[in-house]
């Protein structure tokens, strides 16, 4: 993120290429982020700037505005990652990896983008590819401008408000919250500018530790701190963050090495650089000089944890080493094995496994493979009359019955045939059984079930059953009467 040192920077290219000339085109391209969440548009911002001239450029902190002829002035934060480039002038306080194109303008993830009326023509523009900076327009006197929200919740500026960042407030402003030293210095309603490389610059300076608590600090250390904070945001500002103009010795030529393989992470005079997180972010320490002379955050759970750590960090090259999770207790959760039940050794990890059909209980001295248990079907409704057909279906091949059982089987017949009502009574003789037409057959309506054709069939008002009933008789009295023996 851009702090003091950076912000500083812009504002003197600012003066540089803008201030004293008109801005005759003036484009924005509405960014919900950007402009909506504070209350301006990108059409907004351009009937504001278009036409009026930049008479000056001024900072607080993080924030940069310009001073236009004519209310509203517009001001601006950088967020993230957000950056303002002159054409054909390299604003960046780094060398680039991939250097700008000028014959690409506006450049990629512009915001806003201006051009001067009076020559040599100037171009510049305010890009910002993660989305958290911030363009506003106050609508107030450009002397107010510091009175007025967001401004007027920010704390001085220790560079610009010199005068009010004293000994006598920073000692108030320490001993007023027991806070890591280092969270207080990120607050911008506290102090205004400092960020991550700011913060531990000035900490290691003044040889503190930034996870000790700002109310323990001692007269000599907040005196110390009070002339660290000066000097470096002093250094950052008038050097605009060139840090080939940085004395050697400063963490900001050594510190980004975390996590490379090659780095030493280690100052010329052979300090280690250990990294910790206070306040959110990740802080760069010298454990050999920044002592912690009384209570700090990581000391409120274990004192000789945080003092492990730090010897596990000298081990390990300046590499962060994770700790460990807590074995939580299970002596209150139901359920739950015990460390006396629990197994000798238990796997790191489970896989989640696939979820197989149950298998039936196996006995360990059953060599027996376990049959599966049955898969449950989704069952498929059949109507009731298809399920009555089914049942009223004769075999195909049905049995010839002994004599003694014909007599049975006519009377059986002559009930079925009353039942039905409509039977007609086939002439006794081999002639009549082949000759006898089969009834007509009209095919069911009923549907398909469970994937198998229904063959239940109907004969004009006979059932099936009967008709082939009274077949059978005619054939078996028939047989009778001519002496054959089936």
């Amino acid at each position: 993120m851009p702090e003091i040192g950076e912000v500083a920077r812009i504002v003197s290219y600012i003066h540089k290429h803008l201030v004293g000339k008109t801005l005759s085109v003036v484009k924005a391209q509405h960014d919900e982020n950007v402009f909506g969440k504070v209350g301006t548009t990108a059409a907004e911002f351009e009937k504001a700037l278009t036409g009026k001239k930049v008479l000056d450029a001024k900072q607080q902190g993080k924030y940069f505005w310009l001073v236009m002829s004519s209310p509203p002035h517009p001001l601006c934060h950088f967020g993230m990652a957000g950056w303002f480039k002159i054409r054909n002038d390299e604003t960046a306080y780094y060398k680039p990896t991939n250097p700008s194109d000028p014959s690409e303008w506006p450049p990629k993830y512009w915001k806003f983008a201006v051009e001067t009326l009076e020559s040599p023509k100037v171009e510049a523009a305010f890009v910002d590819f993660r989305r958290f900076a911030r363009v506003r327009l106050l609508d107030c006197p450009a002397e107010e401008m510091r009175n007025t929200t967001p401004l007027k919740e920010n704390g001085p500026d220790p560079v610009v408000d010199k005068d009010v960042v004293t000994v006598e407030w920073l000692s108030e402003k320490l001993r007023s919250k027991k806070i890591p030293v280092k969270a207080l210095l990120l607050d911008q309603a506290n102090i205004s500018g400092i960020g991550n490389w700011v913060g531990d610059e000035l900490l290691y300076d003044a040889r503190i530790h930034p996870e000790q608590y700002s109310n323990t600090l001692t007269d000599a250390q907040i005196k110390q701190l009070h002339k660290s904070l000066h000097y470096v945001c002093s250094l950052a500002v008038e050097t605009k963050v060139d840090s080939s103009k940085f004395p050697e010795s400063w963490l900001f030529k050594h510190r980004w090495g975390k996590g490379k393989k090659d780095s030493p992470n280690r100052l010329p005079n052979g300090e280690k650089i250990v990294f910790l997180t206070v306040g959110g972010r990740t802080s760069a320490v010298i454990p050999s000089v920044q002592k912690k002379t009384g209570p700090v955050k990581a000391d409120v759970k274990s004192e000789d944890q945080e003092d492990g750590k730090e010897d596990a960090d000298e081990t390990d090259e300046g590499r962060e080493v994770p700790q460990k999770p807590k074995q939580r207790s299970t002596s209150n959760k139901k359920n739950v094995k015990t460390e006396v039940d629990a197994p000798e050794s238990k796997p790191e990890s489970v896989k989640p496994t696939r979820k197989r059909p149950s298998r039936a209980p196996r006995d360990d001295h059953n060599t027996e493979e376990p049959a599966l248990l049955p898969a449950k079907r989704k069952s498929i409704p059949i109507p009731p009359q298809t399920l009555a057909n089914k049942r009223k279906q004769p075999s195909r091949q049905a049995p010839v019955p002994a004599e003694n059982d014909i007599k049975d089987e006519e009377e059986h017949e002559e009930e079925e045939a009353g039942r039905a009502g409509k039977e007609e009574v086939a002439p006794h003789s081999d002639h009549a059984a082949a000759t006898t037409p089969p009834p007509a057959k009209r095919q069911n309506t009923t549907k398909k079930a469970a994937g198998k054709k229904v063959t239940g069939t109907r004969s004009h008002g006979v059932t099936k059953k009967a008709a082939d009933a009274a077949n059978g008789n005619a054939r078996r009295r028939s047989a009778r009467v001519n002496g054959v023996d089936h």
